[in-house]
């Protein structure tokens, strides 16, 4: 049977890139997939899953007023090819009414599904939409990636503006490590930015 998955990560732990090599592998077999990403990342162009090593894939966009699962059954209609998973990167920025959509395809379509996302803000908040993926998904998956400043697994967000950690904004400032970079619970409020391994905004060491 088909099954919600949500495999949450800290930036930086290849979220993008795992969903590109999922789709790869399911179309070596012939099976169509579909990918949903936010219409909000624009960084590389609307409508696209892409990963920092620079390969990407065209997808479906979504915004808060987008019904997943009407976009669903219009491309898994009886003139379609058949859908044999659904991916989706930016999971945070889903609303719970599309999480709700989301089970209904896994229950009601037996289509999977596979959302990757942060799951907490640079506040350490949860998202409306990953917060909803944490009651709803069957399966809860993390991927783990290294601290920024130390080797100690990161799990947390930290936004840096002018090379300087930020605590207080709005939740949702769309950025890459120019903005965010991954660290531990001791990193977080301590950050070493004279230590670290790369400068932020170009910075020199």
């Amino acid at each position: 049977m088909a099954q919600l998955y949500y495999r949450y990560a800290s930036m930086n732990a290849g979220k993008s890139i795992e969903i590109i090599k999922i789709a790869h592998n399911y179309e070596e077999q012939g099976k169509r997939v579909l990918l949903f990403t936010s219409g909000l990342d624009d960084r590389y162009g609307t409508g696209y899953v892409a990963s920092r090593i620079g390969l990407k894939r065209k997808a479906h966009t979504f915004n808060n007023s987008t019904s997943i699962i009407d976009v669903v059954r219009e491309e898994n209609g009886q003139d379609r090819q058949k859908v044999y998973c659904i991916l989706v990167d930016e999971g945070q920025f889903l609303t719970r009414r599309q999480v709700e959509e989301l089970t209904k395809v896994v229950d009601d379509m037996n289509i999977p599904v596979i959302v990757y996302g942060l799951k907490n803000d640079f506040q350490n908040n949860l998202f409306e939409g990953s917060q909803a993926l944490l009651i709803y998904a069957d399966k809860i998956e993390e991927i783990k990636t290294i601290c920024w400043f130390c080797n100690k697994k990161a799990t947390m967000v930290l936004r840096v503006v002018d090379g300087k950690p930020v605590y207080e904004g709005e939740q949702i400032l769309i950025g890459g490590n120019d903005s965010y970079i991954p660290v531990c619970r001791r990193c977080y409020s301590n950050p070493d930015f004279e230590g670290m391994k790369e400068p932020i905004n170009g910075e020199d060491e």
